[in-house]
C-alpha cells in the first residue's frame, strides 16, 4: 500500500510524540487550511501545521478527512491522505484498531471520491483481510476503476480455477461475467480470449459501445502545430456535401467504418502515414431519452471534441500514451439526434512511436456501462475476429 510521501514523512518525524486531544472544531479548521493549499508552495507552511494537528487526532477524524477528499485538489488530497495514514498507522500499531464499520459505510457510498474509497478499502484490508475479501467481490461494476479491477480479477481467477478443474460450464459463465464488467484492457483481453477459446463470438465494440461509423474529412494543415488552434470549416458548420481546401488539395467528407474491435478510428488508413495534419470525424448518435452521460475518449494525439455543436474539451499534446476511457467527459444527451465532432491532429515527429494518428470514442453511464444508440449499426464482421488486436 502506498505510504506517506517524503514531504509528509518529514512532517511526521517532527511531530510531537505526546498526543493531545484535537477537538472537532480544530479538525475542521485544519482541514480547511490544508484544502486552501495552492501551487508553488502557497499555504504549505500553514498546511504543514494543520497536518501535524490532524496527525494527533483520534480515529474520529478519519471520516471527516475522507469527506474532505471528495472535493480536494490533488495537492490537498496528498496532505489529507497522509493525515489518514498517520492516524490509521497509530491506531493499528497501538492495537486500538480502526472504526471499520464507519469506514465501510463510507466505502459503500459510490458517490464518494473513487481514489479515497480505494484508500478506505485498503485500511479495512489491513485490519480485517477476510472482510476486505468479502467486500471486494461486490465492486465488480463499481465506478472506482481500481476497486473494479481487483473485483474482476477475482472473477477471472475463479474462472481459471473452474477451467482447470474441468468445470467448463461455470468457467464460461465466469469469463462472461468478467467480460461484462471489466474496464482494464488486459482483463478484457483475457476474458475475450478465453470465451473465444470456447468457440463463442464476442462483440467487444457493442459491449463497450464504441462508435464505429463516422464521416471523416481531411487532411488540413498542422504545420508548426498551429492546426490545433486554427478553425477549419467543419468547426463552423457540418455540411457533408461540401468540399474545402485541404493541406495540399481539395478535400471532402467520406464514410469511415472501423473494423478494430476496440473502436479505433485510424486516420492513417484513408490518408496514409502523413505528418503535420489535422482531420475531423463526425457522427450522429440517436439517443432513446434525454439523460446525463459520459463521453469516453482514448487517443495519443492532440484533439478537440464538440457535442451538439458545443465545445466540450480538448488536449493540445502528442504521443503521451493511449488507453480505453483515457478521458471521461460529462455530457447531456438529448432525446433523438445528437451530433459528435472530433478534431484529431498529428504533429511533425518521425519516431516509430509517433506514427499513430487515431482515437476511440464511446458513450457510457458513470459506471462505464455502454449506452447504445438507437441508430447503432451491426458490428462489422472484421471487428469480431479474434485476429484483431488493440
Amino acid at each position: 500500500m502506498k505510504r506517506i510521501n517524503p514531504l509528509i514523512a518529514v512532517a511526521l518525524a517532527s511531530a510531537t510524540l505526546s498526543l493531545s486531544a484535537v477537538t472537532t472544531q480544530e479538525i475542521q479548521q485544519s482541514i480547511r487550511a490544508i484544502k486552501s493549499v495552492g501551487p508553488e508552495g502557497k499555504g504549505n507552511a500553514r498546511a504543514s501545521k494543520a497536518w501535524q494537528k490532524l496527525s494527533q487526532a483520534d480515529d474520529n477524524a478519519l471520516i471527516p478527512l475522507f469527506n474532505a477528499m471528495n472535493d480536494a485538489t490533488p495537492l490537498a488530497a496528498n496532505w489529507l491522505r497522509g493525515a489518514i495514514h498517520a492516524i490509521a498507522d497509530r491506531g493499528i500499531q497501538s492495537g486500538h484498531g480502526l472504526p471499520n464499520a464507519a469506514i465501510e459505510r463510507w466505502l459503500r457510498d459510490t458517490s464518494n471520491n473513487p481514489r479515497a474509497r480505494r484508500l478506505a478499502y485498503d485500511l479495512i484490508k489491513r485490519v480485517d483481510s477476510k472482510k476486505a475479501d468479502f467486500l471486494i467481490r461486490k465492486f465488480k461494476n463499481d465506478p472506482s476503476v481500481e476497486l473494479r479491477r481487483d473485483a474482476v480479477q477475482l472473477v477471472l481467477n475463479d474462472a481459471a480455477a473452474s477451467k482447470q478443474n474441468g468445470n467448463n460450464s461455470n468457467a464460461k459463465k465466469l469469463y462472461s461475467d468478467a467480460f461484462q464488467n471489466a474496464r482494464d484492457v488486459k482483463q478484457i483481453q483475457a476474458a475475450v480470449s478465453a470465451l473465444r477459446g470456447y468457440g463463442q463470438t464476442v462483440d467487444v465494440p457493442k459491449q463497450f459501445g464504441f462508435l464505429m461509423s463516422w464521416q471523416i474529412i481531411g487532411p488540413f494543415d498542422n504545420s508548426e502545430r498551429e492546426g490545433f488552434a486554427k478553425v477549419y470549416p467543419p468547426e463552423n458548420k457540418i455540411d457533408l456535401s461540401a468540399t474545402y481546401q485541404g493541406k495540399e488539395a481539395k478535400v471532402k467528407w467520406q464514410p469511415f467504418v472501423s473494423e478494430d474491435e476496440y473502436g479505433k478510428i485510424d486516420m492513417n488508413l484513408p490518408y496514409g502515414m502523413i505528418k503535420e495534419v489535422v482531420s475531423y470525424a463526425y457522427t450522429e448518435y440517436d439517443a432513446t431519452e434525454s439523460r446525463k452521460a459520459e463521453l469516453r475518449l482514448g487517443g495519443k494525439n492532440a484533439w478537440k471534441i464538440w457535442v451538439n455543436g458545443k465545445f466540450i474539451f480538448g488536449r493540445d499534446e502528442y504521443h503521451r500514451g493511449k488507453r480505453i476511457d483515457q478521458y471521461s467527459l460529462p455530457i447531456d444527451l438529448k432525446k433523438g439526434t445528437n451530433t459528435i465532432l472530433v478534431k484529431v491532429c498529428q504533429n511533425e515527429q518521425e519516431q516509430s512511436w509517433t506514427k499513430d494518428w487515431d482515437f476511440q470514442v464511446r458513450i457510457s453511464d458513470a459506471t462505464g456501462a455502454a449506452i447504445l444508440a438507437k441508430n447503432r449499426k451491426p458490428t462489422p464482421k472484421a471487428a469480431l475476429s479474434p485476429a484483431k488486436k488493440k
